[in-house]
């Protein structure tokens, strides 16, 4: 004879079904929980962080910026080449002879036309300085310099210069040549020339 199952059981089984499916919903949902909280705060920490990082980075920049707005690079000089002189020197008996050969380093490309407008006289007070010196002087290396500091004198005038550096030249004592020095020096950038070279440089 069958017999029936007990409905005791029965109602057991069924509930434990129903417990473990709610405890598993549990779980999977405090999990999730865990997995959203755990990602977004992750999320917001890494922003937060690359704000900082930019935030530094342009306190860095702004900085480098200015500094650059503020030491803006100068237009680099051009270069005017003369063509070369051959002079005679102020030797006795007029047998010596300089070739030199000049180039006239210029503030910016724009200066050059305003210097070419002069180029004649430019050369000719060139020429002059040239021949009122001997062959002696201008085979020293102060003598060169000295020529080329004159020269850059010269070639001021046509704008204006050249008068006051000249006193320069005059004797005086070291107290005044001193106190004219740095006057020269601070006039010096108006003039577009700015620079003699020597391309070659012959005495004969």
């Amino acid at each position: 004879m069958a017999t029936k199952p007990d409905a005791g059981d029965a109602g057991d089984s069924g509930k434990a079904p129903a417990k473990s499916k709610k405890l598993l919903i549990i779980i999977v949902a405090a999990v999730l929980v865990l997995a959203l909280g755990g990602g977004g705060a992750f999320f917001y920490i890494s922003k937060q962080r690359a704000a900082a990082a930019a935030a530094e980075e342009g306190e860095e920049a702004s900085p480098a910026k200015s500094a650059a707005h503020s030491s803006s690079p100068k237009a680099p000089p051009a270069y005017l080449p003369l063509d070369s002189m051959v002079v005679n020197l102020a030797d006795p008996g007029g047998e010596r002879v300089a070739q030199v050969g000049i180039t006239l380093e210029v503030s910016d490309v724009a200066s050059v036309d305003k210097v070419k407008a002069f180029l004649p006289t430019i050369r000719s007070g060139v020429l002059m300085l040239i021949s009122q010196r001997t062959a002696e002087e201008l085979l020293t290396q102060d003598g060169k310099q000295k020529l080329a500091k004159d020269i850059l004198r010269e070639t001021s005038r046509p704008f204006g210069g050249g008068d006051d550096e000249e006193e320069d030249a005059e004797p005086a004592d070291s107290a005044k040549a001193k106190k004219k020095k740095p006057k020269a020096k601070a006039r010096q950038p108006d003039y577009p020339v700015v620079g003699v070279l020597f391309s070659s440089f012959i005495v004969q």
